[in-house]
Protein backbone atom coordinates (compact mmCIF):
# COMPACT_ATOMS: atom_id res chain seq x y z
CA UNK A 1 0.00 0.00 0.00
CA UNK A 2 1.75 3.16 -0.96
CA UNK A 3 -0.79 5.46 0.95
CA UNK A 4 0.01 5.94 5.32
CA UNK A 5 -3.13 7.47 6.88
CA UNK A 6 -2.68 9.74 9.95
CA UNK A 7 -3.80 12.37 12.27
CA UNK A 8 -0.98 14.84 14.08
CA UNK A 9 -1.44 14.87 17.44
CA UNK A 10 -1.99 19.21 16.82
CA UNK A 11 -4.87 18.20 14.70
CA UNK A 12 -8.59 17.28 15.56
CA UNK A 13 -9.01 13.93 15.28
CA UNK A 14 -12.24 13.74 12.63
CA UNK A 15 -14.48 10.12 12.74
CA UNK A 16 -15.07 9.54 9.13
CA UNK A 17 -11.80 10.70 7.76
CA UNK A 18 -7.82 11.10 8.67
CA UNK A 19 -6.62 14.60 8.50
CA UNK A 20 -3.50 13.57 6.68
CA UNK A 21 -2.31 11.36 4.20
CA UNK A 22 1.56 10.32 3.20
CA UNK A 23 1.47 8.72 -0.36
CA UNK A 24 4.85 6.68 -1.15
CA UNK A 25 3.94 5.24 -4.28
CA UNK A 26 4.72 6.17 -8.26
CA UNK A 27 1.35 6.48 -9.64
CA UNK A 28 -1.89 9.12 -9.19
CA UNK A 29 -4.82 8.03 -10.45
CA UNK A 30 -7.48 10.23 -10.85
CA UNK A 31 -11.09 9.11 -10.60
CA UNK A 32 -13.80 11.09 -12.01
CA UNK A 33 -16.59 12.15 -9.68
CA UNK A 34 -18.60 9.04 -9.36
CA UNK A 35 -22.50 9.18 -9.14
CA UNK A 36 -25.09 6.35 -8.30
CA UNK A 37 -26.66 5.90 -11.82
CA UNK A 38 -29.57 3.47 -10.82
CA UNK A 39 -30.30 7.24 -8.79
CA UNK A 40 -33.36 6.20 -7.66
CA UNK A 41 -32.41 5.55 -4.21
CA UNK A 42 -31.65 7.98 -1.28
CA UNK A 43 -28.63 9.56 -0.29
CA UNK A 44 -27.29 6.89 1.87
CA UNK A 45 -27.22 4.14 -0.91
CA UNK A 46 -26.04 6.70 -3.27
CA UNK A 47 -23.22 7.53 -1.24
CA UNK A 48 -22.44 4.05 -0.59
CA UNK A 49 -22.47 3.45 -4.49
CA UNK A 50 -20.31 6.14 -5.40
CA UNK A 51 -17.70 4.49 -3.05
CA UNK A 52 -18.57 0.91 -4.62
CA UNK A 53 -17.53 3.00 -7.83
CA UNK A 54 -14.23 4.54 -7.06
CA UNK A 55 -13.02 1.20 -5.42
CA UNK A 56 -13.74 -0.41 -9.01
CA UNK A 57 -11.87 2.83 -10.59
CA UNK A 58 -9.02 2.21 -8.19
CA UNK A 59 -9.12 -1.45 -8.77
CA UNK A 60 -9.08 -1.30 -12.67
CA UNK A 61 -6.24 0.94 -12.49
CA UNK A 62 -4.37 -2.21 -10.03
CA UNK A 63 -5.17 -0.96 -6.84
CA UNK A 64 -7.42 -0.83 -4.07
CA UNK A 65 -9.56 1.05 -1.78
CA UNK A 66 -6.85 1.63 0.88
CA UNK A 67 -5.21 3.12 -1.92
CA UNK A 68 -7.05 6.18 -2.08
CA UNK A 69 -5.45 9.06 -0.86
CA UNK A 70 -8.18 12.00 -1.16
CA UNK A 71 -11.69 12.12 -2.03
CA UNK A 72 -14.07 15.31 -2.88
CA UNK A 73 -17.41 14.60 -1.78
CA UNK A 74 -19.95 16.71 -3.36
CA UNK A 75 -24.32 16.81 -1.71
CA UNK A 76 -26.88 18.76 -3.37
CA UNK A 77 -28.83 20.88 -0.79
CA UNK A 78 -26.05 19.82 2.17
CA UNK A 79 -26.82 20.09 5.62
CA UNK A 80 -25.74 18.69 9.11
CA UNK A 81 -29.11 17.14 9.20
CA UNK A 82 -27.73 14.77 6.53
CA UNK A 83 -24.77 13.73 8.12
CA UNK A 84 -26.49 10.22 9.78
CA UNK A 85 -27.14 9.16 5.81
CA UNK A 86 -24.21 10.41 4.30
CA UNK A 87 -22.10 7.98 7.20
CA UNK A 88 -24.51 5.14 6.64
CA UNK A 89 -23.89 4.70 3.17
CA UNK A 90 -19.97 5.24 3.95
CA UNK A 91 -19.92 2.30 6.61
CA UNK A 92 -22.16 0.68 4.19
CA UNK A 93 -19.35 1.06 1.49
CA UNK A 94 -16.56 0.34 3.77
CA UNK A 95 -17.96 -2.73 4.70
CA UNK A 96 -18.81 -4.12 1.72
CA UNK A 97 -14.79 -3.58 0.45
CA UNK A 98 -13.51 -5.01 3.69
CA UNK A 99 -11.54 -1.58 4.74
CA UNK A 100 -10.96 0.50 7.39
CA UNK A 101 -9.41 3.41 5.43
CA UNK A 102 -10.56 6.79 5.73
CA UNK A 103 -8.91 8.86 3.72
CA UNK A 104 -8.30 12.81 3.99
CA UNK A 105 -12.01 14.11 2.63
CA UNK A 106 -13.96 17.45 1.44
CA UNK A 107 -17.24 17.61 1.37
CA UNK A 108 -19.04 20.20 -0.36
CA UNK A 109 -22.96 21.48 -0.66
CA UNK A 110 -23.72 21.91 -3.92
CA UNK A 111 -26.63 23.53 -5.50
CA UNK A 112 -27.30 20.51 -8.25
CA UNK A 113 -25.40 18.13 -9.87
CA UNK A 114 -25.68 16.87 -13.47
CA UNK A 115 -28.97 15.14 -13.15
CA UNK A 116 -31.85 16.05 -10.56
CA UNK A 117 -31.53 12.86 -9.05
CA UNK A 118 -28.24 12.76 -8.74
CA UNK A 119 -27.48 13.57 -4.97
CA UNK A 120 -24.10 12.73 -4.18
CA UNK A 121 -20.88 12.87 -5.95
CA UNK A 122 -17.50 11.82 -5.39
CA UNK A 123 -13.94 11.81 -6.71
CA UNK A 124 -11.14 10.57 -5.66
CA UNK A 125 -7.20 10.56 -6.36
CA UNK A 126 -5.10 7.34 -5.51
CA UNK A 127 -1.88 6.58 -5.19
CA UNK A 128 -0.11 2.67 -6.61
Amino acid sequence: MAVTLLNPAKLTEIEVYHQVSIASGTKLVFVAGQVDWAAGSGLAAQVEQCYLNVAAAVAAAGGSFDDVAKLTCYVVGWTPDKMPELLAGIARATEKLGTTAKPPATLIGVAALDVPEHLVEVEATAVL
